[in-house]
């Protein structure tokens, strides 16, 4: 009897918990592709950093974003998004521009 209770604990309040922070991780991934794609499409030229990249850096502008805009400026829904957009564009070009002289460092030390 009491291994069943166990169980049923486990299925009642353990997976939903799980389930949670589950679909909290895939939908941070999600808006961070996103954000971090439309904020590549932005700046114009190449950007030398990966999709991994890419996502994280779209992540934490979303994050930064998305503060900015409804905290601090309290703009509507649009406008946040383009603060969001925004500050993931100054971070993808910051990290790009960083990314691409480590780039060049390394292709100097390759030389002869």
């Amino acid at each position: 009897m009491l291994a069943l209770l166990v169980v049923l604990v486990v299925l009642v309040i353990l997976v939903p918990i799980v389930g949670w922070a589950l679909w909290l991780l895939l939908s941070a991934a999600l808006v961070g592709a996103v954000i971090g794609g439309l904020a590549r499409l932005v700046l114009p030229g190449r950007q030398p950093i990966g999709m991994l990249s890419t996502i994280v850096i779209g992540w934490i502008g979303s994050l930064i974003g998305s503060l900015l805009g409804r905290h601090v400026l309290h703009v509507g829904t649009v406008l946040t998004i383009l603060c969001e957009v925004g500050v993931a564009a100054i971070l993808v070009a910051l990290a790009s521009g960083g990314a691409g002289n480590a780039l060049a460092r390394r292709n100097n030390t390759l030389r002869w």
